[in-house]
C-alpha cells in the first residue's frame, strides 16, 4: 500500500517533498528495502557494500526537481561499480577514448556546425556540414524511388485542433512550441500525413499513386520544446529533420511492409558499418484497441522478423499504447548503443482521424493501419553518431573534403587550378592549397584536415597531365591520369567507400 510506504519513510525520519508525496499517491511505484535502506526505485540493490570491488565517481551536476526551473535544485551524482578493477579500468579507458571523438568537439574542429545561445537547441550547419547533411538526405531519397515511397512536404504550423484530434495536445503539449493564438509548431509529421491521406477517397486498388500501401516520406522540420538542461549536442535538440515516413496499408499487408522497412534498415546500416539489435515490443498493460487486433499485429511483426534472417528478442509489455513496435539499436565503433531507426504500428491515429479506404466491395469502408518508420532517426542525430563512429575520418562518399590539390611550387599553380576545376565539374568536393608553404607542410595540413585524397602536382605532372595521389592515412602514393582519377572517384562513391 502507498500509505504503508509513506509511513515507513516517516518512521525513518525521511520527510518527502510535498510534490513527491503527490507523485507517490497518484502513480504506481517500485520500492526496494535492504536493511534500513528504503529506496523508491526499480532496483535491484546489492545486500551490502562488500560486493563493491571497484567504484568510480564519474561526475556531478545539479538538476531541478522534476525538470522545473522554478522548483528546488537537487544534486545529482553519477557513479559506476564493477565486480573487479580490470573491468572498471577498461570502462574508464573507453569513456576517455569516446571523449576524444565527441561530435561537439570534432564538429567545431572540422568547421561543420555550431550552436548559438540566441537559438539554443537549434544548430547552425556551416558549408562543410551542409555537404554531409545533404549527402545523408540524398542517400535516403535515392532509395525512396526504388522502394516505392512518395516524398511529400507538409506545413510546419497547425491550429491546435489538429493536435487535439491526434492526442498530442493532451499528452505532449508541454513539449510543443504553442503560439498565443493556439497554433503549434509540429513536433511530429504523422497527424499532417493523416490529413494528406484523408483529403480524398482512397481505394485498396486505386490507380497507381493511390493504391495501398501508400508510403508518404517527409523530411519536414520538427520543433520540440526540450528542457534546456536536456539539450545534448546534435543528439538532443529543439529543431531537427527526421527521415520520417508513414505507410498506410491493410492489415494483410503489414508483414510485407515491415519486411521492406527491415531490408531498408539493413541496407543503410551495412553501408554505415553499424551492427544492430532487433527487439519486438509487445502489448503493454495500458493499451488501446482489442486484443485480437494486437495479437494479429504482433504475429505479423514476428513473422517478418523471422523471415529477415536476423536474431531478435521479445520485450514483453514494452510496446506503445497504440500498437506494437520493433526497437532497433545500433552499436558504433566504440561499442556504444544508440536508438536510431524506428518501426511502429499504429491503430489509433487512423481511428482518431476517421481514415478509411474503399474495400473490394466499394460500398464498404475499411480502416487502414499506419506504420511509423524512420531509418536515420533524424539527420542531426545520425550526423553526430556517424561523426563519432568514424572518429572524424569521413568515408569518401560522405566526406565534405574529398580531395585537395597541392602544387609543389608557384609554377605548377595554374595546372593545380585546372585539376581542381575538372574534379569540381565532375561533382566532387575539392580545394586547392595555393599558399607558399613547403609541400611537406601542405600535405601534413591536408592530412590533419581529413581530406580523403591529397593530389600533389609539380612540373612533371603538369607536362604529362597526371597527378600524384596520396591517401589520407597512408604514406605511399601513386601517379594517375585525370581520366583514371575521376573513374576511381566514381567507383569509390558508387561503392559507398
Amino acid at each position: 500500500m502507498k500509505s504503508n510506504l509513506l509511513s515507513a519513510l516517516k518512521c525513518q525520519g525521511i520527510r518527502p517533498l510535498r510534490c513527491f508525496l503527490k507523485i507517490v499517491l497518484r502513480q504506481n511505484y517500485h520500492c526496494i528495502q535492504v536493511g534500513p535502506l528504503v529506496d523508491l526505485c526499480r532496483g535491484p540493490h546489492i545486500p551490502n557494500t562488500s560486493f563493491v570491488k571497484a567504484f568510480a565517481c564519474l561526475k556531478a551536476s545539479s538538476a531541478y526537481w522534476r525538470g522545473n526551473k522554478d522548483r528546488e535544485s537537487l544534486q545529482r551524482v553519477y557513479g559506476i561499480s564493477y565486480p573487479d578493477s580490470k573491468r572498471l579500468k577498461e570502462y574508464i579507458a573507453l569513456i576517455e577514448e569516446a571523449k576524444k571523438y565527441d561530435h561537439r568537439l570534432l564538429g567545431v574542429k572540422q568547421e561543420l556546425f555550431f550552436c548559438h545561445p540566441l537559438s539554443p537547441g537549434s544548430w547552425f550547419f556551416l558549408p562543410h556540414g551542409g555537404r554531409i547533411y545533404n549527402k545523408l538526405m540524398d542517400f535516403i531519397k535515392a532509395q525512396y524511388r526504388e522502394r516505392g515511397y512518395h516524398e511529400v512536404f507538409s506545413p510546419t504550423m497547425y491550429n491546435m485542433q489538429l493536435w487535439e484530434t491526434s492526442g498530442h495536445a493532451a499528452n505532449y503539449k508541454e513539449n510543443m512550441f504553442v503560439e498565443k493564438q493556439e497554433f503549434g509548431l509540429k513536433p511530429m509529421n504523422c497527424p499532417g500525413h493523416c490529413l494528406m491521406f484523408e483529403h480524398r477517397v482512397r481505394s485498396y486498388r486505386g490507380d497507381g499513386f493511390a493504391e495501398l500501401p501508400l508510403r508518404f516520406a517527409d523530411f519536414g522540420v520538427l520543433h520540440r520544446n526540450e528542457a534546456s538542461g536536456a539539450l545534448t549536442g546534435l543528439t538532443r535538440v529543439r529543431r531537427f529533420q527526421p527521415d520520417d515516413a508513414h505507410i498506410f496499408c491493410r492489415e494483410s499487408q503489414i508483414k510485407d511492409e515491415v519486411m521492406g522497412v527491415l531490408d531498408f534498415v539493413n541496407y543503410a546500416y551495412n553501408i554505415f558499418g553499424f551492427t544492430y539489435e532487433l527487439n519486438l515490443s509487445t502489448r503493454p498493460e495500458k493499451y488501446l484497441g482489442d486484443i485480437e487486433t494486437w495479437e494479429k499485429a504482433e504475429a505479423a511483426l514476428a513473422e517478418a522478423l523471422n523471415q529477415s534472417g536476423k536474431l531478435w528478442e521479445i520485450n514483453e509489455g514494452d510496446g506503445a499504447f497504440y500498437g506494437p513496435k520493433i526497437d532497433i539499436s545500433v552499436s558504433d565503433a566504440l561499442s556504444r548503443k544508440f536508438q536510431c531507426a524506428t518501426l511502429q504500428l499504429d491503430f489509433q491515429l487512423p481511428t482518431r482521424f476517421d481514415l478509411s479506404y474503399s474495400a473490394e466491395d466499394e460500398a464498404k469502408r475499411e480502416r487502414p493501419v499506419m506504420i511509423h518508420r524512420a531509418i536515420l532517426g533524424s539527420v542531426e542525430r545520425m550526423f553526430a553518431i556517424l561523426l563519432e563512429h568514424y572518429k572524424g575520418k569521413w568515408p569518401f562518399w560522405l566526406s565534405p573534403r574529398q580531395a585537395i590539390v597541392c602544387p609543389v611550387s608557384e609554377k605548377s599553380q595554374p595546372y593545380a587550378l585546372k585539376v581542381r576545376d575538372q574534379i569540381h565539374q565532375a561533382g566532387y568536393y575539392v580545394d586547392v592549397d595555393t599558399s607558399d608553404r613547403k609541400i611537406q607542410n601542405k600535405v601534413r595540413e591536408a592530412q590533419l584536415a581529413q581530406y580523403n585524397y591529397i593530389l600533389v602536382v609539380g612540373e612533371e605532372e603538369a607536362n604529362t597531365g597526371q597527378v600524384s595521389v596520396r591517401v589520407r592515412d597512408k604514406g605511399d602514393h601513386s601517379v594517375m591520369s585525370m581520366e583514371n582519377l575521376l573513374s576511381f572517384f566514381k567507383s569509390e562513391a558508387a561503392a559507398f567507400h
